[in-house]
């Protein structure tokens, strides 16, 4: 039985795809948005491969993730649970739907819910998919939305 679903959030079209998917499929169960904070990109917005200011920027990450939360739930009219990870995000998604992360306080999911770009041949490859190693990893079941 499906009764907590996880959705991968980080207000994508994408994301925001799987969460309205999500809504429709499962509107009665307990859903649970999940952002991951990727720290690498905190090198990427720097500029250089060590982050200056790394605490502000890692700040500013939870600070973007509660307002997606709290954008998710004014759209939606409802109040979801909301859980913020660290880490690569196809792995941190993965330990969040087991309950392995020491980032969230929740004992895993039944099934998780996860956009994709849609990419297909040398795109994907080069580029890589978050989608795909979820997939691939997830101990529960997966609907990618597209």
């Amino acid at each position: 039985m499906t009764d907590r679903i996880l959705v991968a959030y980080d207000g994508t079209p994408q994301a925001e795809d799987a969460l309205e998917f999500a809504v429709e499929e499962w509107a009665d169960h307990d859903l649970t948005l999940l952002y991951v904070i990727n720290p690498v990109e905190a090198g990427y917005s720097a500029g250089v491969g060590i982050p200056s200011g790394g605490e502000e920027w890692f700040e500013q990450a939870k600070a973007d993730a509660e307002e997606l939360f709290a954008d998710a739930d004014e759209e939606y009219e409802t109040e979801f649970r909301t859980e913020t990870a660290v880490g690569r995000p196809p792995q941190a998604i993965v330990n969040v739907a087991r309950g392995e992360s020491d980032d969230v306080d929740a004992p895993g999911y039944d099934h998780l819910v996860i956009g994709s770009h849609g990419r297909t041949g040398v795109s994907r490859m080069l580029l890589g998919s978050v989608a795909e190693k979820v997939v691939r990893e997830s101990p529960v079941p997966v609907t990618v939305v597209r």
